[in-house]
């Protein structure tokens, strides 16, 4: 196994926030997120990372068998789909047969719009997130769509079924007026990587703007009282900057001070548990769901903090 193990607890003072995450990974998460982890921080191979997850993928050309925790069964689903994607991005593997095989299963799964459900009727008969409802003609979701968009446009793959689902993320994104976080995140990942930047620039701007005007954003962790949750979300589902700027050139970075910026940022340092590992900040409904979703969290804070300069080593 890669790495070197700990001698000392992982609450040790002199532990570094790495260390301490490295013993929580291996402490508790699946076979995938270890070797994520020892993809970006232990210098593994990308090899290791696309073989573990090459077991979530079906017939199909999908995902499934939780991939997305909150999602059960073996059934591929767009959400799942759209994480293998982000993981194929991650090690620089979002690209040939595999992702031309993913493209055609989003192609056979869309609506009528040419965009994706956030969950197919296929789930229907497995165990799934109670805020995840499963209907039998689900519509369009600019929440499932527009990260997997903004993804295959960075990488530069091109495939008919990108067309139409482009149109409906621009559509979607630019007419947006009352929202809730998740769904910037999405329209942010979509607005990173369309080839048109001033058009996505401009959509950007006035993204940036709402989420201000509705406090869709915690610009100071010590005033949390002032930043109310959205309708619907956990208690305590709050998002910070840097839900949105995971890395320093995304768009959404413009849209917070470098004070609000660095408040976040110290908030999410200081998140780190004794264990090692980050919280889930949405519902948990099931004692796995939360295993599972826990390693991938650290995951995502060790990798923003790094992104934006902050020492973890």
């Amino acid at each position: 196994m890669a790495g070197t193990p700990l001698a000392a607890s992982p609450a040790a003072p002199h532990a570094t926030p790495l260390a301490r995450a490295e013993h929580f990974v291996w402490l508790t998460a699946r076979v995938l997120e270890q070797r994520r982890f020892a993809y970006h921080f232990l210098r593994g191979g990308a090899e290791p990372v696309e073989v573990a997850l090459a077991a979530y993928l079906n017939e199909d050309g999908g995902y499934g068998h939780a991939l997305e925790p909150d999602l059960r069964g073996p059934v591929s689903q767009p959400l799942h789909t759209g994480h293998a994607l982000r993981v194929l991005d991650s090690i620089g593997r979002c690209g040939g047969l595999r992702v031309e095989r993913i493209c055609r299963y989003l192609t056979e799964i869309s609506t009528h719009e040419g965009a994706l459900p956030a969950v197919h009727p296929s789930q229907r008969g497995y165990p799934a997130a109670p805020f995840v409802p499963v209907v039998d003609d689900p519509p369009a979701a600019l929440l499932s769509t527009a990260p997997v968009v903004g993804l295959l446009h960075r990488n530069q793959v091109w495939h008919a079924w990108l067309f139409r689902a482009t149109e409906f993320c621009w559509a979607a994104v630019e007419s947006l007026e009352k929202s809730h976080p998740y769904e910037v995140e999405a329209a942010v990942a979509f607005l990173d990587g369309v080839p048109d930047r001033s058009r996505a620039q401009a959509a950007g701007d006035r993204l940036g703007r709402m989420v201000r005007e509705q406090g869709l954003a915690v610009l100071d962790p010590d005033r949390l009282d002032d930043f109310p949750v959205s309708p619907g979300y956990a208690p305590g589902e709050h998002h910070y900057p840097y839900d949105y700027a995971r890395v320093p050139d995304s768009l959404a970075r413009r849209w917070f001070t470098d004070e609000e910026m660095r408040r976040s940022l110290d908030h999410l340092a200081a998140a780190q548990e004794e264990d090692g590992g980050w919280p889930v900040a949405w519902r948990q409904w099931a004692p796995g769901t939360a295993l599972e979703a826990r390693p991938i969290v650290t995951l995502e804070a060790l990798r923003t903090l790094r992104a934006h300069g902050r020492r973890i080593e």
